[in-house]
């Protein structure tokens, strides 16, 4: 049965009961129980000493490519040579306008559905053309066949908002999102932040405080369900700042992870044309800085879902009322060597200095929270499930992990 991509998990659970049950076919046997062990878990340090590592894409053969915010994209072979590919002076291809300022940079970065034989790369970085102010953007490569260079450089996503200039509650650069990643529907997906400006996350044509969804070539994806007026390109709106997004390994819904103010980090299903409820701009009873109310409440002055403002904002999985503890990456763990973690959510809690590993039940919501606790506490930037089933993982130490999951010994 071909899963709709938009589908809520609950739904498509319903879907596969009927398909069952109506079935003239004999009922496949029971499936093998889940494991209920927690999984034994192995980490090797692949990569030491980086500067500010933001994400990491793992191809099939075991190639893996990674970027550091303020120098850019570069490759680590299986042998262990690493080769800087697009940024700054040194790299294969050197790009002028990339520059780095506070939180933004060189940020995501993702491989080409056909990657194998297109080799066709993507990344979200900070760039000066146009002149101030900046914008970030979403700029497509081509690497040669050894993947030791880079061309045909394509501008796909252009004019994602960028904070320019400092305000009341920050810095330049702050609140840019960044994580870019292709779904099951073979589109990709762009996360940006609010810029602690209180007007963006509600805007219909400014693209910070989103997730888009657009195909290859920048284009507005199909069903996209914009509201009317809405930039075609913006899947879902309202956010506050998301760096992680990853898609449940059997519905394809979209879960987006974002951390909150001083309250309220988030965990969130998404559905097309969704609205996630962050609205942080005319709240009378708050001080608010500059306008931007953002940090200036509690869970119930300046929440992060309003249904107060929207009824229909979209509910949150898993929510953390009392403090922000800023999350930040997530990836569905998959495969039987995970054991009882096999398609739960890990989610990188970066001030927390952890990993959560989160079970996510058929209606969408967070039914138990645990820490990987033989993990060492850290800053966890990214987390990307590699083809080879284990679980790679960047730190604010500057290391690339690479973490596998086996059973315990008997």
């Amino acid at each position: 049965m071909r899963r709709h991509p938009f589908a809520s998990v609950a739904a498509i659970a319903a879907l596969s009961f009927v398909a069952v049950s109506c079935s003239d076919t004999a009922a496949p046997p029971d499936p093998v129980p889940p494991a209920t062990d927690t999984p034994v878990l192995t980490r090797t340090t692949l990569i030491p000493g980086l500067s500010n590592p933001w994400d990491i894409a793992v191809h099939t053969d075991g190639t893996l490519f990674f970027t550091e915010r303020c120098a850019g994209l570069s490759v680590r072979f299986t042998s262990g040579s690493i080769t800087r590919l697009f940024g700054v002076t040194g790299s294969a291809l050197v790009a002028s306008d990339f520059t780095c300022q506070g939180q933004s940079g060189m940020h995501g970065v993702a491989l080409d559905p056909n990657f194998a034989s297109n080799r066709l790369i993507y990344v979200f970085m900070l760039s000066t053309l146009g002149g101030t102010p900046y914008h970030s953007r979403v700029v497509r490569l081509q690497l040669n066949p050894t993947y030791t260079g880079a061309s045909g450089r394509t501008d796909i996503i252009t004019d994602i908002a960028y904070k320019h200039v400092a305000n009341g509650v920050g810095g330049a650069g702050a609140h840019s999102g960044g994580r870019i990643r292709f779904g099951p529907d073979d589109l990709l997906y762009v996360t940006t932040g609010d810029n602690h400006n209180g007007a963006i996350p509600q805007h219909p044509t400014e693209l910070g405080g989103k997730v888009l969804r657009v195909t290859t070539s920048g284009a507005p994806a199909p069903g996209n369900n914009a509201p009317a007026l809405f930039d075609p390109r913006i899947y879902t709106y309202g956010h506050r700042n998301v760096q992680g997004i990853t898609f449940h390994p059997s519905s394809g819904q979209p879960f987006t992870a974002e951390h909150g103010p001083n309250h309220s980090d988030e965990v969130t299903p998404l559905v097309a044309g969704g609205n996630a409820g962050w609205d942080p701009q005319n709240r009378p009873a708050l001080t608010c800085p500059d306008g931007y109310c953002g940090y200036a409440g509690n869970p119930t002055s300046m929440p992060m879902t309003d249904v107060n403002r929207f009824p229909s904002a979209l509910p949150p999985a898993w929510n953390n009322s009392s403090a922000s503890q800023g999350v930040g990456p997530a990836v569905f763990l998959t495969g039987t060597q995970w054991r009882a973690w096999n398609g739960r959510l890990a989610v990188g809690v970066m001030g927390g200095n952890r990993l959560a590993i989160l079970n996510i039940n058929n209606s969408g919501v967070a039914t138990s929270e645990v820490t990987a606790s033989t993990l060492p506490a850290t800053r966890y930037r990214a987390l990307t499930m590699g083809p080879d089933g284990a679980l790679y993982i960047a730190t604010d130490a500057g290391e690339i992990w690479r973490v596998t999951a086996a059973a315990a010994t008997p």
